[in-house]
């Protein structure tokens, strides 16, 4: 139901310790593109997929048919994610407007500093503001269409020199809408963090992946070996690369060519998995073989289990945006709960909602099962500084389906009908 692909191979930074700025991923990789064709291809014949993460180690927004892409993959209900992240420094305004048109999921925009001076030290030939600007005409696009999707974040890898930052970037990642996720840099040799308890202390994490390892007793990366089971990651050209840390070698097999479903039951890949959990040796021509995360588990001896793996599951992000009309309110409580019978119980003692601001907010997201649903909304008229009790405002209640495909939705809530219909659309 899921998969990765590069939807580029290039790159416009030289970031230090990345092996794309580097040269390394192309010498097995190779440069190009995703095309469409291929694409397209590989969509209609792998129908099940529901997800598709489409960046890895290249720069997504270099493929200049990237809008096309999106286009094909929205026709087809399947829902794109790029929380591999992106750099975000190059993008066409026809790009950014694809995102929000075909409801692009989610979005990590890698950005390691709270200013143009710290976020140049590690993201080299980037330039802060454009980024920050195109993060803005991407929060007017969607505030003008109404749409949650694409949910940013803003991903902030931890050195030395930005650790003063972090206050100052999760502040700004707010004012934009977005997320904010601290990373445990991968290269100590690089910018090094100077004061590991303030690191602890803003974001909850050890300061490097040796520390993380020693509290964990696992290395900090271990979840990309899961790819292999659930969200099997292909080479722009359709090679099967089995992870999205893995550039130095293939599994055999090209999707593009072979079909999905031939080369994820390849002798390589099945070999690995059993590997992988401890149940066969790892076969050196295999690309695990020298990877650091298999000498990790071949070293402490702790292979990877079934019951970690997560399992697929059909879950769906939902969208709820409420619309006020004529009605003067500021904030809208909104919750859901399962079933298109209105429950008295909730409207008369309702759970934890989660509060959307009008005018500043778009909408909320949760994150259901495909079925039968009833959206709950609370129109509020709030004074900020307490000095004004407004009477309280009917309930709107709004039955929808959550579907199985696509895995982002968004449904809308006229607040307005809590005037004429409290509690009974």
């Amino acid at each position: 139901m899921r998969i990765q692909i590069d939807a580029s191979a290039h790159c416009q930074l030289a970031c230090p310790s990345c092996p794309t700025a580097s040269g390394l991923t192309h010498k097995f990789m190779k440069a190009g593109h995703l095309q469409p064709e291929a694409w397209q291809a590989l969509l209609d014949a792998n129908p099940a997929i529901r997800e598709v993460e489409l960046s890895n180690y290249g720069e997504m927004f270099l493929n200049p048919k990237l809008a096309e892409l999106l286009r094909i993959a929205f026709e087809r209900e399947v829902v794109i994610h790029a929380d591999n992240g992106v750099n975000f420094n190059h993008a066409t305004p026809e790009m950014i407007e694809a995102l929000v048109r075909y409801r692009v999921a989610s979005m990590t925009v890698s950005i390691d500093g709270a200013s143009a001076e710290s976020y140049a030290k590690y993201r080299q030939k980037g330039d802060f503001e454009r980024v920050i600007a195109h993060i803005g005409e991407l929060n007017r696009i969607q505030q003008e269409r109404g749409s949650v999707f694409p949910l940013l974040t803003w991903q902030f890898i931890v050195f030395g020199h930005n650790e003063d930052e972090i206050e100052a970037a999760r502040a700004m990642a707010r004012e934009l809408g977005m997320a904010f996720k601290p990373k445990i840099s991968w290269d100590d040799d690089f910018s090094p963090v100077r004061n590991p308890g303030l690191v602890q202390l803003r974001t909850g994490m050890p300061a490097t992946r040796q520390e993380f390892r020693r509290a964990h007793g696992v290395d900090y990366a271990r979840g990309i070996c899961y790819q292999l089971w659930m969200a099997p990651v292909l080479n722009w050209d359709g090679r099967l690369m089995g992870c999205c840390r893995n550039f130095w070698g293939d599994f055999g097999g090209n999707a593009f060519e072979e079909g999905l479903e031939a080369v994820l039951q390849s002798e390589r890949i099945r070999k690995a998995r059993q590997a992988l959990m401890g149940r066969a040796p790892m076969d050196p021509e295999i690309p695990c073989a020298g990877c650091e995360l298999f000498l990790a588990m071949q070293r402490d001896g702790k292979w990877i289990t079934a019951e970690e793996i997560p399992r697929p599951e059909t879950w769906t992000l939902a969208g709820m945006i409420p619309r006020a009309g004529d009605l003067e309110v500021t904030h809208a409580d909104i919750f859901v709960a399962p079933g298109h019978e209105v429950n008295r119980l909730l409207l008369a003692r309702p759970p934890g909602a989660h509060r959307v601001v009008l005018g500043r907010d778009i909408g909320a997201v949760f994150r259901l099962r495909p079925g039968d649903y009833t959206i709950y909304a609370y129109p509020k008229k709030l004074d900020p500084a307490y000095r004004i009790q407004y009477p309280p405002i009917p309930a709107v209640a709004v039955p929808i389906v959550v579907k199985a495909k696509p895995a982002a939705q968004q449904f809308e809530i006229a607040l307005a009908d809590a005037q004429r219909r409290p509690a009974m659309r």
